[in-house]
C-alpha cells in the first residue's frame, strides 16, 4: 500500500469513485462504520477503544464519545486529541457505562485479545454494541507493536469467550487481496532509484488492475483470502 505520508498528500486530489477502486478495502471499512455510527442514538456514550489519532470522531459527533489509546503504537502520529491515555486491556471504567465500544484496527496490536475484548464486553451496557474491525491478511505494521490475525470463526471464539453475541463479515474476497498486493509493490517502488518504476507501473498496477480486481471480486463467494472484518457484537 501507499506509504502514510504519500497517501495524506494523494487521498483529497482523488476522486471518490477512483479511490474506491484503488483501495475498496478501506473504503468499504469506512462505509459500514459510518452506518453502524449512523444507528447509535444521539447522546449515547460511546467508547472508542483505540482511538490513534480520533479519525472517526466525526462520525460519533452527535453522541458523548470518550476517546481512549496508550498513545503508543505508531511514534509519527498525534495523540493530543485523545481524552484518556490508557490500556484498553485494563480500561478505568466501571462496568455498564457504554452504549457502544469502538474497536478499529487495533485487535491485531494486542497481546492478550481475549482479555481485551472481555474488557470491553464489560464496560458496554446490556443491549450494548461493540463495532470492532481487524485484519486478516495484512503487512506487519506498527513495529514492534503487531502480534495476530484473525480468521471469522477465531473472532466468534473470542465474543463467545466474552458473552458477547457477535457476527464477522468480510471485507472483501481474493480479488481485492490481489489488487492490495499489487499496490504493497508500488508502496516498495517509494524510495531512491525505485521511483522510476513507481512512474512506469503507477497507471497500470494503481487503477487499471485494481478496477479489474473490483469488478471480479463478488465473483469470490466463500471470501476466505479476505483482508479483513467488520464486525458487530451485542451485550444480551
Amino acid at each position: 500500500m501507499f506509504k502514510p505520508e504519500f497517501r495524506k498528500r494523494i487521498e483529497p486530489l482523488v476522486p471518490k469513485i477512483v479511490l474506491r477502486i484503488m483501495d475498496p478495502f478501506h473504503t468499504e471499512l469506512y462505509r459500514k462504520l459510518e452506518a453502524a455510527a449512523r444507528a447509535v442514538p444521539p447522546g449515547a456514550r460511546v467508547l472508542d477503544a483505540g482511538a490513534g489519532e480520533c479519525p472517526h470522531s466525526t462520525l460519533f459527533a452527535h453522541t458523548r464519545y470518550v476517546k481512549l489509546d496508550r498513545g503508543i503504537g505508531d511514534m509519527t502520529w498525534d495523540y493530543s486529541r485523545l481524552d484518556v491515555q490508557g490500556d484498553v486491556c485494563e480500561l478505568p471504567f466501571r462496568e455498564g457505562v457504554f452504549d457502544a465500544v469502538v474497536n478499529i484496527q487495533v485487535l491485531e496490536h494486542i497481546k492478550e485479545p481475549h482479555v481485551c475484548i472481555a474488557e470491553m464486553a464489560r464496560v458496554l451496557k446490556p443491549g450494548g454494541q461493540l463495532i470492532l474491525t481487524t485484519v486478516q491478511d495484512w503487512e506487519i505494521h506498527q513495529h514492534p507493536h503487531d502480534f495476530f490475525r484473525y480468521t471469522r470463526y477465531g473472532l466468534e471464539y473470542l465474543f463467545d469467550k466474552a458473552g458477547l453475541k457477535g457476527r464477522a463479515e468480510a471485507l472483501g474476497g481474493l480479488f481485492w487481496n490481489i489488487s492490495f498486493r499489487l499496490m504493497a509493490l508500488l508502496g516498495f517502488l517509494q524510495a531512491g532509484w525505485r521511483w522510476i518504476f513507481f512512474v512506469l507501473l503507477a497507471p497500470f498496477l494503481a487503477l487499471l488492475v485494481p478496477a479489474a480486481c473490483y469488478l471480479l471480486d463478488p465473483l469470490d463467494r466463500k471470501q476466505d483470502y479476505t483482508l479483513g472484518y467488520f464486525c458487530l457484537a451485542r451485550k444480551p
